[in-house]
């Protein structure tokens, strides 16, 4: 016989029951969720300020949209937060301290003029540092001879 890949069902355990949570409305008997009521509004949202979803508040569909709904007005009115900021590091990375070690990199030296630098090509100088002459026009009559010859800067 041919093995499909996939492993063989158990049979489900019907005899299991599992209990729905209750919605934090219901055991405090909230008629109505009012966009003013913080303290209520608070428990329906994470540490981050995000909205808890359904299954974690045991909200039913319509009590989780009045809920949104508040919140989302409460934080149009600056009564609740958009995102908190975090303040705990995450452990990734080592401390860095002084950048005195410079680790696999080695020091980078006398790193000299920054700004003379050769990879920039001419941007940024006059031409005469470079040894080009200025360019030159002539100043044509209205007869049509030559004038005079003027230079296009000063040397």
């Amino acid at each position: 016989m041919k093995s499909t890949g996939k492993r063989p069902m158990k049979p489900r355990e019907t005899n299991k029951k599992i209990k729905k949570k209750t919605s934090i409305l219901i055991q405090e008997r909230v008629d109505y969720v009012d966009y003013k009521d913080v303290n209520l509004l608070q428990r329906f949202v994470s540490d981050r300020s995000k909205i808890r979803a359904r299954r974690v508040s045991g909200n039913d569909v319509q009590q989780q949209r009045d809920i949104a709904i508040a919140i989302k007005n409460a934080r149009e009115l600056a009564l609740l937060p958009y995102a908190k900021r975090v303040t705990t590091q995450r452990g990734g990375r080592p401390d860095r301290g002084d950048r005195g070690d410079r680790g696999d990199r080695g020091d980078r030296g006398d790193r000299g003029d920054r700004g003379d630098r050769g990879d920039r090509g001419d941007r940024g100088r006059p031409p005469s540092e470079f040894g080009a002459t200025t360019p030159t026009t002539d100043v044509v009559a209205a007869d049509g001879g030559v004038v005079a010859e003027a230079t296009g800067g000063a040397e």
